[in-house]
């Protein structure tokens, strides 16, 4: 996309900037590292949008991942009329959350039961909540460059040490609210190693992403994710694979699926969705 020049964008964008903080609801969007003003969308086609003033884009963000059909797909309109029809939230059980349930765990290779939240990042707050119960302890640990939501826990940058706890990267959050958080390089063996001789008693979880994103579309070594795995098992660490971006897009079993890989609990986003607000986090019958 471009920064948007046209009337009824950049009018629009004065009008939500009075409503809404720099005028978006995700600072992204807000242009500012880019300069400009972003385009108001009115219309999306398959790859194509279109802004408020006509103008048309090939779109390669897709929602940020999550419409791998595209946008406005006939099957996937089609099914949310019919949901919408029949009521959009009843606060209690139905068939079709289990007719989903059941799907997602039939793709899953690591999922025997999947607990649905509303984003990718209630999915990876509610895992880590019940690595702690599960293992009664605190503590866990992120790899620099990993992003896995927008909890208060996960925003840390790593410390300098090879075992350090993290600090705070985004402002309002409180110091204790990243306590616990360990921040380690990525694919650094020696300083996993260091984190567990010195934390694994204290550890809960290790969070990693098969394939980060946000840094740059990382596959990972084989021998490295190997060795999260037997450091953790070794420690009684829950492994837990953040597949918000991979889960369903980069195969039908997402990563762990495609690389026969072993975790305790894995996380996904809105693709299972089609781009709505719903994720889910699931693992082994044993956890829950």
């Amino acid at each position: 996309m471009k920064p948007a020049t046209t009337t009824r964008s950049a009018e629009l964008y004065r009008r939500a900037c009075k409503v809404m903080p720099g005028g978006v609801s995700s600072p992204v969007r807000a242009y500012r590292s880019v300069g400009g003003a972003p385009p108001f969308l009115a219309d999306a086609q398959g790859c194509r949008v279109t802004d408020e003033d006509g103008n048309q884009y090939l779109d390669f963000i897709n929602s940020w991942g999550p419409l791998i059909l595209g946008h406005s797909h006939p099957a996937v309109v089609a099914a949310i009329q019919a949901a919408a029809a029949k009521g959009t939230s009843y606060g209690a059980p139905c068939r079709a959350e289990t007719e989903l349930a059941e799907k997602v765990v039939a793709l899953s290779p690591v999922a025997d039961r999947v607990r649905f939240v509303n984003s990718g990042t209630e999915a990876t707050m509610s895992a880590l909540r019940l690595a702690r119960a599960a293992t009664g302890r605190d503590g866990f640990v992120k790899f620099d460059g990993c992003y896995h939501g927008h909890g208060d826990a996960f925003l840390v940058k790593a410390g300098s040490g090879l075992a350090t706890f993290g600090e705070s990267s985004s402002l309002g959050v409180r110091a204790d609210g990243s306590r616990g958080t360990g921040g380690l390089p990525l694919d650094d063996e020696a300083a996993l190693e260091a984190w567990f001789a010195e934390r694994g008693a204290e550890t809960a979880a290790v969070f990693v992403e098969g394939i980060p994103a946000n840094c740059g579309f990382l596959p990972q070594r084989r021998a490295w994710m190997d060795k999260l795995r037997a450091v953790t098992r070794e420690h009684g660490t829950l492994l837990v694979v953040d597949e918000v971006i991979t889960g369903f897009r980069l195969g039908p079993g997402g990563y762990c699926g495609r690389e026969d890989y072993d975790a305790d609990l894995v996380t996904y986003g809105k693709v299972i969705g089609g781009g709505l607000p719903v994720g889910a986090y699931g693992g082994r019958s044993e956890w829950g």
